[in-house]
């Protein structure tokens, strides 16, 4: 029986869509998935922005008129990633639902949210704590995007292509959250000398969502074959390598948005000498490095992954954070800032490169498993499932990172204690890894996990 005719119905929902179809692909199917994917990447990147607003703006506050206990301003940082890594778990279901071009317009749209209240709350000094908190966790709409936008690019591309899009729509999506750091610092003190005009941190991110909305309204599609694949998550979660990689990814993703969360943080506090409107403000924009060479950093993990394998190079990167972690809890006393950024840009850097080291894993894995479980899931739809449920787990670590920071803080007035529990969390996911896909003799580590 010859495949259906490729056919658009009202609300721009496409029938008989057929990427595997090599002479489809080639004449239809690639330039409908570029469009797709160019406006997905729009959108994630704003989401990836939006998530992670709160982490510069917070810095300024006090400059602002706004009076908030260091424990407070952790809480403003961390609370996006908790509401955001929640988030994902609903979110990766919602293209199934709602189709994929729909729920783009409806995640950017409601990125509106978090970027108006921002803008209005940060004007006016005497906005309540609550107010800002719960604002705050608003920007986790932008974490969820992330889940809706590879579960509706996947169906778009053919197996053979589907790493090279995610990848790229990761990537965009990652790069948000450089950019924010990168133009808030500029955007807000670019008034009169002295002035600062915090609303714009949330003004500026508004004609590009509603760009974004529009874009994905016009020029984006519903596919009928899309479904969320429920079978497959919960058979997925009941595997113990799922709970195993979780753990590791909570390790190098959770690192990268943690870190990524305080860093502009870690700045002012650690060298309080910098003012905010003078050289701090130069200082401050050049966090913007450390997401950027995280998200650079993350593709040659997994090329680095093919070549050498998954688990090898997931050893290695927790090796380096160890490393990298534990010289910085040695060199905070010396008080350098250029020692300091440096070593936390490769810090970034390795984070990074977990991250695709780490999803280089889960495939793999899964396929040795085979397939079994409740129904007889496969060992794809197990992995496919399986990739996105671990993005949303490790996104906690987020929320973990400002958290622990904090109780440092509060304990003993500096961040070295904090830093000594990264080096034994990085030692043990390291343990963890041999442990379970490098131990001479099994299974995983004959199949070069």
């Amino acid at each position: 029986m010859p495949p259906l005719a490729l056919r658009e119905r009202p609300g721009r929902w496409l029938d008989g869509y057929r990427p595997e179809d090599p002479a489809f692909w080639e004449s239809t199917g690639r330039p409908i998935a570029r469009t797709n994917l160019r406006w997905s990447i729009l959108a994630e990147f704003l989401g990836f922005a939006v998530w992670q607003l709160w982490a510069i703006t917070v810095v300024f506050l006090p400059d602002a008129g706004f009076t908030l206990t260091d424990a407070q301003i952790f809480w403003l940082l961390s609370l996006p990633s908790l509401v955001g890594a929640t988030l994902r778990v609903p979110y990766t279901f919602t293209v199934g639902r709602f189709g994929g071009r729909n729920w783009t317009v409806v995640s950017a749209l409601l990125l509106l949210v978090p970027t108006v209240g921002l803008a209005l709350a940060v004007s006016d000094p005497a906005t309540p704590f609550w107010v800002l908190l719960a604002l705050a966790g608003t920007a986790g709409f932008g974490g969820g995007n992330f889940a809706s936008s590879m579960a509706n690019i996947t169906y778009f591309y053919p197996a053979r292509e589907k790493g090279y899009a995610l990848g790229l729509n990761a990537a965009g999506g990652n790069l948000g959250t450089a950019v924010a750091q990168l133009v808030v610092p500029l955007a807000v003190t670019v008034g009169a000398a002295g002035a600062l005009a915090l609303p714009l941190a949330g003004w500026i991110w508004v004609p590009l969502i509603l760009l974004a909305a529009w874009g994905a309204r016009t020029h984006m599609h519903n596919l009928s074959d899309a479904t969320g694949d429920v079978a497959g998550s919960l058979a997925t979660v009941k595997e113990p390598h799922f709970w195993v990689m979780s753990f590791l990814y909570i390790g190098t993703f959770g690192s990268f948005i943690g870190f990524s969360s305080v860093f502009p943080k870690l700045i002012t506090d650690v060298f309080p000498e910098f003012s905010t409107f003078t050289v701090g403000t130069a200082a401050l924009s050049l966090a913007f490095l450390g997401p950027l060479v995280g998200s650079v950093a993350r593709p040659w993990g997994g090329r680095l992954a093919d070549r050498f394998g998954g688990a090898a190079m997931t050893t290695a990167v927790f090796a380096v954070m160890a490393l990298l972690a534990l010289a910085v809890v040695l060199t905070l006393p010396l008080a350098s800032f250029w020692l300091f950024l440096g070593l936390f840009l490769l810090l970034f850097t390795a984070a990074g490169m977990g991250n695709g080291t780490t999803y280089r894993m889960i495939p793999t894995i899964y396929r040795v498993r085979g397939a079994g479980g409740a129904g007889g899931v496969s060992a794809e739809r197990k992995a496919s499932a399986a990739l996105g449920l671990i993005g949303a787990v490790g996104a906690y670590g987020g929320f973990a990172i400002p958290q622990v920071l904090s109780l440092s803080s509060g304990a003993t007035g500096g961040y070295g204690t904090a830093f000594l529990g990264f080096v034994g969390f990085y030692v043990l996911a390291l343990a963890v890894t041999w442990a379970c896909y490098l131990r001479p003799g099994s299974a995983m580590a004959a199949h070069r996990v």
